[in-house]
């Protein structure tokens, strides 16, 4: 038997060289539909700062504000989450590694 795998499941594993912030598949989006971040804060009840700190990866996409991109842009609520859960997790995984993210333009 040439070796059970087992060794190699900890070597394999998937380590990110960056990760890119959800607000960039945001801001994507929010170009996409022709939609600026003041009428993103408009139709959600958030602030026009609340909504730029979530771009810049300054606050996360909770579950409540993901339930209003849903409502406001068309693009799933669990689409979302899962994006920001992705982000979180491989920002962890950069920092075990002893790396940072790389860091954005402001």
């Amino acid at each position: 038997m040439v070796g059970s795998g087992m060794g190699n499941a900890i070597e394999n594993q998937y380590r990110p060289d960056d990760v890119s912030l959800p607000g960039e598949t945001l801001l994507d989006t929010l170009t996409a539909l022709g939609m600026s971040q003041a009428e993103l804060a408009e139709q959600t009840g958030r602030s026009r700062k609340r909504i730029n700190e979530i771009i810049k990866g300054k606050a996360p996409i909770t579950q409540d504000f993901a339930l209003d991109l849903e409502r406001v842009l068309g693009v799933p609520a669990s689409f979302w989450i899962n994006r920001e859960d992705h982000y979180r997790r491989n920002v962890e995984i950069l920092n075990d590694s002893g790396r940072q993210p790389e860091s954005r333009p402001e």
